[in-house]
């Protein structure tokens, strides 16, 4: 994590100083955040947690455009010191010694994770705490598992130069200025490159969520929404390219597919049921019947599905698949955004909700019944492709260019499927 002094410095070298006064009056502390311990146990690079009441920052705020200008100037002053050298030890955890460890104290010292100092300490060959710690904020900053070991993923983000990283800071600087137009003082924040959502409440986060986005061949998109409405036990209504792609063929493979998922086929929406075995599914068309699947614990949708108008006909949904989010990877759906404790979410949106009765709400949610619920103050709703930001803790994050966007102008829009 780059100091606060450091953070501070750069952004007094911007113009925007007025806008964010705060570093001003409090130049030395640093985010708690970067620094925090990995958890007993954890074995996921993100965490599923309510955090209001914190003070976690946002990885969108109205401040972003200025504090991200201000890593920009540190990291044009890193790439033009000559950056850092390569590390070539495939492994380092507490407990080593020698000169990989040397050579990991000054990476670390060239990005402002670690005081100059260090590197004349007695035991500056000893892989200390103070080093896990830098480590653990290293791996956070980058979305990889805060263990405190350098191992392959963090050994590859440790080596990535730092005129990379000044390009991808300056390549979001225009997705960041579109994202935060606009913001109110509750929004939902998804950022597919680091599969995670944020409930934001007066520019502190309320609860982050790990989520599941779209595959490299079916990416999810990026868009500027307002929630405005919410399906309790909702119907799936499949679009004609999944019913392409993956029920007809699965439905061909074994016949007995539809009706194990209850998956219902009628001549139009409003129109008569058709069974599935009378179709010629070789010369039929996707678009021709539309396929509903039923709620139950086998929908798709799992318990709710969270709607804003946007034209890439997406939304936010449960999932009865929740395995998916124990993996670091999830870049698994069509599309849409798969939410990790979705009813966390789905409360925090029902608060900006004063005529909502909650009672009603969880009879609601106790049965499998469908419900549709409209939503009046619905927060903003921002799917973004953020592959570097800043937040105002001082915090500079990077994450994969999972789609391959960063370097073609993308901002918003629908994102090219990545064939192989």
């Amino acid at each position: 994590m780059l100091t606060r002094r450091a953070f501070t410095r750069a952004l007094l070298s911007t113009a925007s100083l007025a806008a964010v006064p705060a570093f001003a009056q409090d130049p030395v502390q640093t985010s708690s955040i970067a620094t925090a311990p990995a958890k007993a146990g954890q074995k996921l690079a993100t965490q599923t947690e309510i955090l209001v009441g914190q003070n976690e920052m946002p990885m969108i705020s109205p401040g972003s455009v200025d504090f991200t200008y201000a890593a920009i100037a540190m990291y044009e002053e890193f790439a033009a010191g000559g950056g850092w050298p390569e590390l070539s030890v495939k492994q380092l955890k507490k407990g080593n010694k020698g000169d990989g460890v040397i050579a990991l104290r000054h990476r670390l010292v060239a990005e402002n994770y670690l005081p100059f100092e260090t590197l004349t300490a007695e035991n500056a060959n000893v892989f200390d705490d103070e080093l896990a710690d830098a480590v653990r904020a290293f791996q956070i900053n980058h979305g990889v598992l805060p263990s405190g070991i350098v191992a392959e993923k963090t050994l590859a983000a440790l080596n990535v130069s730092a005129e990379t990283r000044l390009h991808m800071l300056k390549e979001n600087i225009p997705r960041i200025e579109a994202y935060v137009e606009g913001l109110g003082d509750r929004y939902i924040l998804v950022n597919i490159p680091g599969t995670q959502l944020e409930t934001v409440q007066y520019n502190t986060v309320y609860s982050r969520h790990n989520i599941v986005v779209g595959k490299l061949e079916r990416p999810s998109p990026t868009l500027i929404s307002t929630v405005s409405d919410i399906n309790f036990n909702p119907y799936w209504k499949i679009p004609a390219s999944i019913v392409e792609r993956d029920i007809v063929p699965n439905y061909l493979k074994d016949p007995s597919y539809l009706a194990k998922m209850q998956i219902r086929i009628f001549d139009g929406v409003d129109g008569p049921e058709i069974d599935p075995s009378l179709i010629d599914w070789p010369t039929t068309p996707p678009e021709r019947y539309f396929f509903r699947q039923e709620p139950g614990a086998h929908n798709s949708l799992g318990t709710v599905k969270i709607n804003f108008p946007n034209e890439h006909m997406v939304y936010m949904h449960d999932t009865p698949h929740q395995e998916s989010f124990g993996r670091n990877v999830r870049f698994e759906s069509s599309g849409c955004v798969r939410i990790d404790q979705v009813k966390t979410v789905v409360d925090w949106i029902l608060q900006g909700e004063p005529d909502v009765d909650m009672m009603q709400v969880e009879m609601v949610q106790a049965n499998v019944e469908p419900y549709d619920l409209k939503i009046n103050n619905g927060p903003g709703v921002r799917f973004m492709y953020l592959t570097a930001w800043a937040t105002e803790d001082g915090r500079v994050n990077f994450r994969d260019d999972i789609y391959g966007l960063d370097g073609t102008g993308f901002i918003l829009g629908q994102p090219e499927p990545k064939t192989f």
